[in-house]
C-alpha cells in the first residue's frame, strides 16, 4: 500500500517575495521562455477552444434575492487555468475576486490566490499568495515586447497611466532596455502621478523622470510607450492616441483599454499579438462588436475582422516571434502595436518558477491535506 499523505506548500505574501517573486529580471527571462513554449504549441488554456483568458462570473444589476452580490465597477470572480509545457511542465490556475471598493479597507481591488496542481494526480502541490505574482508577471510581458520588438538603443519611455500594471512594466522596460534615460509620465491624478515618480525615482535614480501634461506629451519622441489606464466601458472614455504623435519606429505597448484610428491600425502599422489565438477566443465568447464592452487592442482588432476590413492572418504573435518561427522588428522606421491581454500561462509560468525557489530556499509552510481520504 503507498503513502496516501498528501502534503502542500503554503506561501504567503512575505514567503512569496523571499522565493523571489519581485525579481523583475528572472519575470523577463521566465516570460521569454514561456513565449517559446506558447508559440511551438505546448499549453492549453480554458474553454472549448483551449485559448480562453478565464472564466468570469460577474453579478446581475439588481436581483429579487436579498444576499446576492449585484454588479459594481470591477467586480467579479474569475478563475484562470492553464498547462504549460516546456522547461516548466506545470498545471494550475488562479482565481481572484475583484471590487473597487475594497480600496476603502486599504487592500488592493483585486485579491488573488494560485494553486499549482501534479498533472497526474490533481493533488495541490502549492498553494499561494499571487497578487505579486500577478502584478509581476503581468508588468513583464511590456518588457518581453521591449527585448524583441522596440529599437535597439531606445532612449526614451512615454506611460500613460501611473497605476501597479505600469509600475511593474517600468521595471520590466529598465531590464529589456537598459539604454532607457528618459521616462515620461502621465497620469489624470496628480497624487497617483506624483506617487508613481518619487517611487520610480527612488527605485532607478539613473533616470531623467518628467511629469507630462498630456496624453501627447509622453507619446511624442517616445520610442517605447505604455498605456495602461482603468476606464469605464465605452470606446469614448479610452485613451486615444493620434498618429501623428507617434514617433516612427515607436513601439507601443498597450496591456489595458485603448482607441486607435482604425484606418492607421489597418494600414500604417504593425499588429502583434501576445496571443492571436486567445483574441480568437474573445470573438467567440464576446461576438462583434465588443470593444465597447471590452477595450483592449485584441477586441478593436476583432471587431474590424468581423467588418470585412482586417485579416487575423495579418496580426502578428509574440509567441512565434520568440520561437524564432517569426520575424521580430523588420525596420527602424515601422510602428508596432502590442496587444496585451494577459494569459493564464503567465501565471503557471512565474508560480512554477517561484514554487521551486521556495522548494531549494526551504521557505513556506507545509499543510497536509490528508493523511488519509475517508473516500476513495
Amino acid at each position: 500500500m503507498t503513502d496516501q499523505r498528501i502534503d502542500f506548500l503554503y506561501l504567503n505574501e512575505q514567503d512569496m517575495v523571499a522565493a523571489g517573486v519581485t525579481d523583475m529580471a528572472s519575470c523577463v527571462d521566465t516570460m521569454v521562455e514561456m513565449f517559446s513554449a506558447l508559440g511551438v504549441g505546448d499549453y492549453i488554456m480554458g474553454g472549448a477552444n483551449r485559448n480562453s483568458h478565464g472564466v468570469f462570473l460577474d453579478f446581475p444589476e439588481t436581483s429579487e434575492f436579498p444576499n446576492m452580490p449585484l454588479a459594481g465597477p470591477d467586480r467579479r470572480f474569475m478563475a484562470m487555468p492553464a498547462y504549460l509545457g516546456g522547461s516548466f511542465d506545470a498545471i494550475g490556475a488562479k482565481w481572484y475576486g475583484s471590487n473597487v471598493a475594497n480600496r476603502e479597507r486599504g487592500w488592493p481591488r483585486s485579491i488573488h490566490m494560485y494553486t499549482l496542481s501534479d498533472k497526474e494526480s490533481g493533488a495541490p502541490l502549492a498553494v499561494m499568495s499571487a497578487n505579486l505574482l500577478s502584478a509581476y508577471r503581468t508588468g513583464a510581458i511590456p518588457g518581453v515586447g521591449a527585448r524583441l520588438l522596440a529599437v535597439d538603443n531606445a532612449r526614451v519611455l512615454g506611460m500613460i497611466g501611473p497605476g501597479v500594471m505600469n509600475s511593474t512594466s517600468l521595471e520590466a522596460f529598465v531590464v529589456a532596455r537598459p539604454s532607457l534615460e528618459v521616462i515620461k509620465v502621465f497620469g489624470r491624478s496628480a497624487g497617483s502621478t506624483k506617487a508613481f515618480v518619487n517611487r520610480a525615482a527612488e527605485r532607478f535614480p539613473h533616470l531623467k523622470i518628467d511629469i507630462v501634461d498630456s496624453a501627447e506629451a509622453a507619446v511624442r519622441e517616445s520610442d517605447i510607450v505604455s498605456v495602461a489606464t482603468s476606464t469605464a466601458a465605452g470606446a469614448e472614455n479610452y485613451t486615444f492616441i493620434e498618429e501623428q504623435w507617434i514617433k516612427p519606429g515607436a513601439l507601443i505597448c498597450l496591456p489595458a483599454t485603448i482607441n486607435l484610428d482604425p484606418d492607421f491600425v489597418l494600414k500604417r502599422a504593425r499588429n502583434v499579438a501576445d496571443s492571436s489565438r486567445m483574441y480568437e477566443s474573445y470573438a467567440e465568447e464576446l461576438g462583434a462588436p465588443a470593444h465597447d464592452i471590452v477595450g483592449i487592442l485584441g477586441v478593436l482588432w476583432n471587431d474590424l475582422i468581423a467588418a470585412g476590413r482586417m485579416d487575423r492572418s495579418s496580426i502578428g504573435d509574440l509567441g512565434s516571434i520568440a520561437a524564432g518561427r517569426e520575424a521580430g522588428r523588420v525596420s527602424d522606421e515601422e510602428i508596432i502595436l502590442l496587444a496585451i491581454g494577459g494569459m493564464p500561462v503567465e501565471d503557471v509560468a512565474w508560480a512554477s518558477v517561484v514554487y521551486r525557489n521556495a522548494l531549494e530556499r526551504g521557505i513556506g509552510t507545509t499543510l497536509m491535506l490528508w493523511d488519509k481520504p475517508l473516500l476513495t
